[in-house]
């Protein structure tokens, strides 16, 4: 799973110029299902069908990551940029970032002036990402066309996964966990469903534009005829210091079970079978409430007549930043819950609102 995410999380795929993710996810999970596509959007569709009748189940997780597209070129170099998803202005100063050019990547930062300016400055302002700049190199906008740049060049983080600590605590810190540790989570699935009796089918839809307004799923909703479904994502937990935060959920403790957030209420049938499984599997779970977050369960919820959808949430901390943190413990623990879900799915299963 490590050198999984490490393979993910170092793909360059900000919202709306998600190519190389799904390029590389299409011809990963290739082989280990009977049916891929890629709609016009760059939703990525892997169908794999079990050895009996049974449900269709979705299961989901966003490509897209959080990041830039640089918006003017100044005289002297410097890019100016417009934000792809939620950033933080308070995150973005003196940060590294990697530029995709059609002649290959740049390593910028995000410019700020020296501490030695600081006793002139008002120590207490946050400079909207308007009045920043990405730093290149560049020696003038004649040299920076050179290098690549244009108007619409997307923008990461540079990549930087790597152990918190070290090995012992488990703990990964690094750019682009929301949502690549969801990718990661569907393709291992996908490669222990291999030569295992399963009923019905899956469909994996790694979609795009998430980050945006959950775009993508929007779409990929449509086009899938499923009886349930289940959205993977990361979740920020809140057990800093920090005076908002409620210590309701936790790092390490466990895979999240959604009950509510701002895009879903979490269908109760599909919600319970969920905490029945962790429950008999023994398997770290914690419930998640947390309305500051949405996911594509919520767009795949609505599709078509209404379909049944519960959501399986990664703990994270420090959210679209550069230095997200996630626990390898969650993360094989919401693996372990995805699969005996699937695996618990049988000919006939309904996930009724009312139970007759």
């Amino acid at each position: 799973m490590q050198k999984l995410l490490e393979q993910l999380t170092g793909l360059h795929g900000p919202c709306g110029n998600e190519q190389p993710v799904s390029k590389w996810v299409r011809d990963r999970v290739t082989a280990l299902v009977d049916e891929v596509r890629v709609d016009a959007l760059g939703n990525v569709f892997a169908t794999k069908k079990g050895t009996k009748p049974g449900p269709h189940a979705v299961i989901t997780a966003h490509m897209d990551e959080v990041g830039f597209i640089a918006k003017k070129i100044e005289e002297n170099g410097l890019i100016r940029f417009e934000k792809l998803g939620g950033n933080d202005d308070r995150l973005l100063l003196t940060q590294k970032v990697q530029l995709r050019t059609k002649k290959g990547f740049l390593t910028g930062v995000i410019g700020s002036i020296s501490a030695h300016y600081a006793k002139f400055d008002d120590a207490s302002k946050v400079r909207n990402h308007r009045q920043l700049y990405i730093d290149i190199g560049a020696k003038d906008k004649e040299h920076a066309l050179e290098l690549g740049v244009e108007v619409g060049t997307p923008i990461t983080w540079k990549p930087n996964m790597e152990y918190l600590g070290n090995e012992s605590t488990g703990r990964f810190v690094g750019k682009g966990f929301d949502d690549r540790a969801g990718c990661a989570v569907i393709i291992k699935l996908l490669e222990e469903l291999d030569g295992v009796d399963f009923a019905g089918a899956v469909t994996a839809v790694f979609t795009v534009q998430e980050e945006v307004g959950l775009r993508g799923a929007q779409v990929a909703a449509r086009q899938v005829d499923a009886d349930v479904a289940i959205a993977l994502d990361t979740t920020a937990v809140s057990d800093t210091p920090e005076e908002t935060m409620d210590r309701s959920l936790a790092l390490g403790a466990g895979t999240g079970i959604k009950v509510l957030d701002f895009s879903l209420i979490s269908h109760p049938a599909v919600r319970d079978k969920l905490i029945q499984l962790a429950d008999e599997q023994e398997i770290i779970y914690q419930k998640e409430i947390f309305p500051g977050i949405g996911t594509d369960g919520g767009a795949i919820s609505l599709a078509n007549e209404g379909i049944p959808t519960g959501v399986l949430s990664i703990p994270s901390r420090y959210a679209h930043s550069p230095v997200e943190v996630i626990d390898m413990k969650d993360l094989l623990a919401t693996k372990e819950l995805l699969k005996v879900f699937i695996l618990s799915l049988e000919d006939g299963m309904k996930f009724l609102f009312i139970e007759d």
